[in-house]
């Protein structure tokens, strides 16, 4: 059965990563920053205000507008639905995975340009970031976008090439700050560099590019100024990036300056050990070659990662998905080495890595069947067949005598798929559900005797998965404001001991409670049934009196 290995057939490995996308458009919304987000720009939405960034009641000097915008234009179109949230960082995702296609067929070959396209794809932290929607779908493939465009006009010189990549670029600055812009230069610059293409930066064509870019990221420089005068225009165009680089305002979450670079090991599954090993391969041959340019070695990929990781590594607040940027840089890098591999006939090496990927389908396939079998609630009947039939293929396509680099992609996307759809379509839908504002808003739609306008979230607590499934961004009611109502209210409360609301002077007329678990901290306590209990918390819905006079 050597049906994935046909060039021809690359397009069902496509179709069964599509698979994994489309069933991740369906999970709940995550807290706290993906449903946190998703308010956001529902709030937009349904205020049509969309120069205003409000995070609750207060203002959101974070993030700029672009994520936001196109969720809230989604929403426009289509309606408030998790999907409808989520559908414009697919759309970026799919955008990015083009672009990184093109890049890999004109930095290294056409024969590998699927190669790059697919590593994208399936590495797992691009995955979850099309589930647990955040800005960083749109931020990869903006960068992505802009880099090639780019690329295209330090190659050709042409004028649409510029433009188009200064308006990525300009994307990339609406959705994260400089972050995406500081990556685009570091690799176009090491390209420049090692190219000796020095003319296509003393041109005319520059300034136009210069031009588009201030242009396009001028509607989120005004929506600042807007919001929070010349603070706004100051933080975006400075604060934002320095703020994460010294921790201001953020406690500081980690010292290890190698953070990022053991991140990759996850984010970058499963192709992270091939990534590093390319790493050392390709700097050796730059070396033997003394950096004079050569056919199949570039610094457009690993130039703009390491100078970008060099630089986020000192910074004080570092999180994983900050590297998703790099990812498709590292994607175009990890098919070149496999193309380099394969055409100087390292095949001792390629043997050893496609070793590799039997070692990631056991230890894989054991955690899939730990997860259907010892988590949650049993798998239904079309979800087992459907991880049956998955896992027949991968084993099936193991087994056949095709070139090691063929196989190492075909089985490495075959197990991702395996692995995805199992987490997609049984695992985060399970594990979702022990977020107590989701519960309580299904316990809100679906009981007509409560009037979501009379619910409040009491004092300072926030549930975004509240807010959305509710349609409706929650208010706030302190002890002092409930204590002066003259009318029946339902009041949130997550993990505050109901004694205390009684002992405060309240009546309960009733109650609905819920289980609460912060579902971006998993333990293995949590996740055994066992010994479920003792990690879970309460969130009650309840309805409270008016004081008697």
């Amino acid at each position: 059965m050597d049906f994935f290995y046909h060039q021809k057939n690359i397009k069902y490995l496509y179709f069964l990563v599509a698979i994994v996308y489309i069933i991740g458009l369906f999970i709940p919304l995550m807290a706290n920053d993906s449903a946190q987000h998703a308010t956001i720009a529902m709030r937009m939405y349904l205020s049509d205000n969309f120069f205003e960034l409000l995070k609750g009641p207060n203002p959101y000097l974070d993030k700029p507008h672009m994520h936001f915008w196109l969720s809230a234009i989604s929403f426009k179109l289509f309606g408030l639905h998790e999907w409808a949230y989520r559908l414009p960082s697919l759309l970026f995702t799919l955008l990015g995975a083009y672009s990184v296609y093109e890049l890999t067929k004109k930095l290294y070959d056409k024969s590998v340009a699927n190669f790059g396209s697919l590593i994208f794809l399936t590495s797992q932290s691009i995955i979850l970031a099309n589930h647990d929607v955040r800005t960083d779908a749109v931020l990869t493939g903006a960068t992505i976008f802009a880099i090639w465009q780019l690329f295209e006009y330090v190659s050709t010189k042409k004028l649409i090439s510029i433009i188009l990549g200064a308006i990525g670029m300009g994307i990339s600055f609406s959705t994260k700050g400089f972050y995406g812009v500081g990556i685009i230069c570091f690799a176009l610059f090491s390209h420049i560099i090692y190219t000796r293409k020095f003319s296509t930066l003393f041109s005319f064509k520059i300034l136009i590019g210069l031009v588009t870019f201030l242009l396009s990221i001028a509607p989120v420089v005004y929506a600042y100024y807007i919001q929070f005068g010349m603070d706004g225009v100051k933080f975006i165009l400075w604060n934002q990036n320095m703020e994460r680089i010294t921790a201001t305002g953020f406690t500081q979450n980690s010292p290890d300056y190698f953070f990022f670079f053991h991140s990759l090991l996850w984010t970058f599954l499963p192709w992270a050990f091939l990534m590093y090993y390319g790493l050392y391969y390709q700097i050796k041959k730059l070396i033997v070659n003394k950096f004079k340019p050569v056919q199949s070695i570039e610094l457009l990929t690993i130039g703009g990662v390491l100078l970008t990781l060099f630089i986020i590594s000192f910074s004080k607040f570092k999180l994983p998905h900050y590297l998703n940027p790099l990812l498709a840089l590292l994607s175009v890098f990890t098919a070149g080495v496999l193309y380099n591999l394969q055409k100087d006939n390292q095949q001792k090496t390629l043997k050893v890595f496609l070793g590799v990927v039997y070692f990631m389908v056991t230890v894989l396939t054991i955690a899939v069947i730990l997860i259907l079998c010892s988590t949650f609630n049993t798998p239904s009947i079309l979800i087992l067949v459907f991880s049956a039939i998955l896992s027949l293929i991968l084993l099936i396509n193991l087994t056949q005598k095709e070139d090691f680099s063929k196989k190492i992609i075909v089985n490495s996307v075959l197990l991702m798929v395996f692995v995805n759809v199992v987490l997609n379509a049984y695992f985060y839908p399970e594990l979702l559900q022990y977020q107590g504002g989701l519960q309580i808003a299904k316990i809100i739609n679906e009981n007509n005797s409560i009037d979501v306008n009379n619910v409040f979230l009491y004092e300072n607590d926030y549930s975004w998965p509240l807010d959305f499934y509710t349609q409706r961004n929650t208010p706030h009611i302190t002890k002092g404001e409930l204590k002066s109502i003259d009318k029946d209210v339902w009041i949130v409360i997550r993990n505050i001991p109901l004694e205390r609301i009684e002992k405060e002077g309240f009546t309960i007329e009733k109650k609905y409670k819920v289980d609460h678990f912060r579902v971006t901290r998993l333990s293995l306590k949590f996740l055994n049934p066992k010994t479920r209990n003792s990690k879970l918390g309460d969130a009650y819905l309840l309805k409270i009196a008016p004081k008697k006079s």
